[in-house]
C-alpha cells in the first residue's frame, strides 16, 4: 500500500476511533494532516476572537518546513497508535 493509501485509510480511521482524542492530540491531528495535504501554513493567523481557529493555524505553522510525505507518515502513524490505544 502506498503512502497516500495509507495517509487516506488514516483519514478514514479517525473518524472511527475508539475514544476521543485529548485537544492536544487533535490538535496535531490537524496540524499533521494539513501538513501532509497542503505542505507548509498559508494564509493569516486568525484574530484573537477566534481561539480554535488560532490553535489550529499555530499548530500547522509548528510544522513548517516538514515534507509532505513525512508528515503523512507521521499521521499515519498517529492514527495508528490511537486506533490500538
Amino acid at each position: 500500500m502506498s503512502l497516500q493509501e495509507q495517509f487516506a485509510q488514516a483519514q478514514a480511521d479517525s473518524k472511527n476511533l475508539p475514544e476521543r482524542p485529548d485537544n492536544m492530540t487533535l490538535l496535531k491531528i490537524y496540524a499533521l494532516y494539513k501538513q501532509g495535504s497542503s505542505g507548509d501554513a498559508t494564509g493569516e493567523r486568525p484574530g484573537f476572537t477566534d481561539m480554535v481557529g488560532r490553535a489550529k493555524f499555530d499548530a500547522w505553522a509548528a510544522l513548517k518546513g516538514t515534507s509532505q510525505d513525512d508528515a503523512m507518515q507521521q499521521y499515519v502513524d498517529l492514527i495508528e497508535d490511537l486506533k490500538n490505544a
